[in-house]
């Protein structure tokens, strides 16, 4: 069933744990009502799923019908490590690794097993959504990266099958150039959309707003229908 895109619904709202081995990694789950799908959130470099941007995506996409996932990609150990010496955060295996163990585990929920999936990535996280989604094709139907590092990625991008979403900003031209690389690597459906005058964070005035616009509607189209 199809949501009222638009159309406010009262989410279920919880945080879960997921085991990693002998350690765990912590998320935040929010379901509305009639969902039309689940998006797993994958931050970027040195964040969390406390994310000031990335929680507002996910707010935005929970009136218009859509599940999130807000997740850490490392335990509470790592991180107190990794702030210190970043030893972590471009592990992109490693991350990749711990989208796919949380794709795995919400499946194993019967209450989340039917919603179609989708991943969200920022900076870094993009490249371990890619990574998951081409370890997972059957399960993963789209992929949108925020200010994204696709290119590291690497050896996973020919094999994503999912629509791919790349959004940069037109100002941050270093990753501009990255993304258009790792779209030639890439034999999915892939679109690169610019939003004109933001830098790599979305900081200035109106550009994340273009940002949940954008992934709102490339979740709405993929998400929402037959496959």
């Amino acid at each position: 069933m199809t949501p009222d895109i638009g159309k406010a619904h009262p989410a279920a709202a919880e945080s879960i744990v997921i085991p990693i081995g002998t350690d765990r990694i912590e998320a935040d789950l929010r379901v509305p009502e009639h969902a039309a799908g689940l998006v797993l959130f994958a931050h970027g470099s040195g964040s969390s799923r406390f994310s000031r941007r990335n929680r507002a995506v996910a707010e935005f996409l929970e009136p218009r019908g859509f599940g999130t996932l807000l997740l850490d990609l490392l335990t509470s150990r790592e991180e107190s490590i990794d702030v210190h010496t970043a030893e972590y955060r471009f592990d992109i295996p490693m991350l990749g690794t711990r989208v796919v163990v949380a794709t795995d585990a919400v499946r194993q929920r019967r209450d989340l097993e039917r919603l179609p999936l989708g991943y969200f990535g920022a900076s870094t996280g993009a490249a371990a959504a890619l990574v998951a989604a081409a370890e997972r094709p059957a399960l993963v139907r789209a992929v949108v990266s925020r200010g994204g590092r696709p290119d590291l990625a690497d050896g996973a991008l020919p094999v994503v099958q999912a629509p791919t979403l790349l959004i940069v900003g037109g100002d941050d031209r270093r990753v501009i150039d990255m993304n258009r690389d790792a779209m030639r690597r890439m034999t999915c459906e892939v679109r690169l959309d610019i939003v004109p005058g933001a830098t790599h964070l979305f900081e200035e005035p109106g550009t994340l707003e273009q940002v949940m616009e954008l992934a709102a509607d490339w979740f709405r189209r993929h998400l929402t229908r037959d496959r």
